[in-house]
């Protein structure tokens, strides 16, 4: 089993693809398989989206993209304050850390702060991003991953790993069990932000791409052993 995570959620996964809205469901369900991630003895730390609410580039709005991407760090914090609450309601420890001041709403991100906040039995939540625009929220996960000492990222998915292809697109797609972060950018897979794989090819940070949607999918993901496969893809730097 891994030591300490990094689970990367998008704001869609929480909502089920019903924007600015949450899927109860789904949302109880993640917050309990991670509150028992950390019972098994795992310190999660997560990096939530904010889809849900705002996608920039989606939108066809013709504004700056740096206050678009703003707007997105905003929507991140929102559904950081969220689960964080349901955390709470479920009797675990929970804390949201940003790049940035919010007031009282948060806590300001610091390194040291934030191992002291997972060696202390919290669930930590970052949201905000870098602070910066034209981050994406992979590229966050990788770099916090990293500065955290994590032993791996968990990118969860709408689908079980990464495929030779697009499997929605084509039902012949190949799954691959392991694949490198350079194999990945190579056949333009798309599977992670390239930026996000460059950090963790460069710093030896392996990842799992796995399926969200799966029972237990985050507790087998954390494990790291053999039954993985079955829900997701093991993607390293070697």
């Amino acid at each position: 089993m891994f030591n300490r995570v990094l689970i990367k959620l998008s704001g869609e996964a929480l909502s089920g693809g019903d924007s600015g809205y949450y899927d109860q469901a789904t949302v109880s369900r993640v917050a309990k398989e991670i509150i028992q991630v950390q019972k098994n003895g795992c310190q999660p730390a997560l990096v939530l989206g904010g889809g849900n609410y705002w996608r920039g580039a989606q939108k066809g709005l013709d504004i700056n993209r740096a206050k678009s991407d703003q707007i997105g760090m905003l929507a991140t914090i929102m559904n950081a304050l969220y689960m964080c609450e349901i955390f709470k309601l479920h009797n675990a420890k929970a804390v949201v850390m940003t790049p940035f001041i919010c007031g009282n709403f948060t806590k300001p991100y610091s390194q040291d702060e934030a191992d002291s906040y997972l060696n202390g039995g919290y669930i930590l939540i970052f949201a905000g991003g870098l602070g910066h625009p034209y981050f994406s929220t992979d590229t966050i996960a990788a770099v916090r991953a990293v500065e955290l000492n994590c032993d791996a990222i968990l990118y969860a998915k709408t689908i079980d790993g990464v495929y030779d292809s697009d499997p929605k697109i084509n039902p012949g797609a190949a799954k691959f069990k392991n694949i490198t972060y350079k194999e990945i950018i190579e056949k333009d897979l798309k599977v992670i932000d390239i930026a996000a794989m460059n950090i963790c090819n460069n710093l030896k940070m392996p990842s799992v791409a796995f399926d969200l949607s799966v029972e237990n999918g985050i507790v087998l993901a954390c494990s790291g052993d053999d039954g993985l496969y079955a829900i997701g893809t093991k993607i390293t730097y070697k």
